[in-house]
C-alpha cells in the first residue's frame, strides 16, 4: 500500500458538487465558474467526503460497479483534481 491508499482525500473549502439538471451532469462549483463532470470523476469526487481513506474509495467503487483493477485510474484522478486544487488530504 502506498500513501494515497492511506490518506483521505476531501473536497476543499470553496468547492461543491452538485447534479446540475440543465447540464444533466453533475458540476463542480467554485467561486470562478464551473466544470462539467463525466460520470466516473463524479462517482470518485462523491467520495471524497472525508470519512474514507483512497484504499477504502477504491474497494466501494468496485464493489457498486462490479470492477476491477480500477486503482491507478482512480489516483490518477485524484493526482489530478489534486494538482488542480478541488481535493485536500487528510493523513492518517
Amino acid at each position: 500500500m502506498t500513501e494515497w491508499d492511506l490518506s483521505t482525500p476531501v473536497l476543499n473549502v470553496g468547492f461543491r458538487l452538485q447534479w446540475e439538471a440543465a447540464q444533466q451532469a453533475h458540476v463542480l462549483l467554485f467561486p470562478e465558474g464551473m466544470i462539467r463532470l463525466n460520470v466516473s470523476a463524479a462517482e470518485i469526487l462523491k467520495r471524497c467526503d472525508g470519512t474514507r481513506v483512497t484504499d477504502e474509495l477504491v474497494t466501494e467503487l468496485e464493489t457498486v460497479f462490479s470492477v476491477q483493477g480500477i486503482r491507478a485510474e482512480v489516483q490518477a484522478f485524484l493526482a489530478h483534481a489534486t494538482q488542480r486544487g478541488w481535493v485536500g488530504w487528510v493523513r492518517e
